[in-house]
């Protein structure tokens, strides 16, 4: 059970680690994602209510620290504002819409591709390296991590205030999340 303090990010826990890409792409299925997108500032209220409903969701939070008058707080936000990541039946979807916290709901045409995509945000938060938050993104060198805990995530390679940069994106949304990284980590995708 989640506490009032806890916030929950996944459910089932396993959801994204049991998908496989038939599960994901099968149309017989009565499950399909869905891309929520919430009213302001919704996003974890919208979780707890899926959780309470027992609707399987994601929502990728991440750290943010803070200071306001010289008090430093850590607090968890989304890391894409305004969205959560729905699993579910018909029936699941208008069970989340009487929650009155939806502005739209958008349907995924490449379940399997926003899967592969969700999985390589979860490894990329569970490293704990500090993220900067990406949006519109222009395209640029594919690459794919060699070595270290990073090893087999794929992405772009971004120069930012002369530091190089790994670029996961979710390309349904055209929003992610970058990481500082060494050259010497990647190599190129054909």
């Amino acid at each position: 059970m989640v506490s009032s303090f806890e916030q929950p990010v996944l459910y089932p826990e396993l959801l994204l680690d049991e998908l496989t890409a038939e599960e994901t792409a099968c149309e017989d299925s009565d499950r399909r994602w869905w891309v929520i997108y919430t009213k302001a500032r919704q996003e974890k209220a919208l979780a707890r209510d899926l959780f309470g409903y027992q609707v399987p969701y994601y929502l990728p939070l991440i750290s943010k620290r803070t200071m306001c008058r010289g008090r430093t707080f850590n607090s968890s936000i989304p890391l894409f504002a305004g969205y959560v990541f729905l699993y579910g039946s018909e029936q699941e979807r208008v069970v989340s819409l009487t929650t009155n916290r939806i502005s739209r709901v958008l349907a995924v045409r490449d379940p399997a591709g926003l899967v592969r995509d969700l999985r390589q945000f979860r490894r990329l938060i569970a490293s704990g390296a500090p993220l900067t938050i990406e949006s519109r993104l222009v395209a640029g060198n594919r690459v794919r991590v060699k070595h270290g805990s990073l090893a087999g995530l794929e992405g772009t390679v971004l120069c930012r205030r002369g530091e190089r940069r790994l670029l996961v994106s979710v390309n349904f949304l055209q929003q992610g999340a970058s990481v500082e990284i060494e050259d010497c980590l990647l190599e190129p995708i054909d």
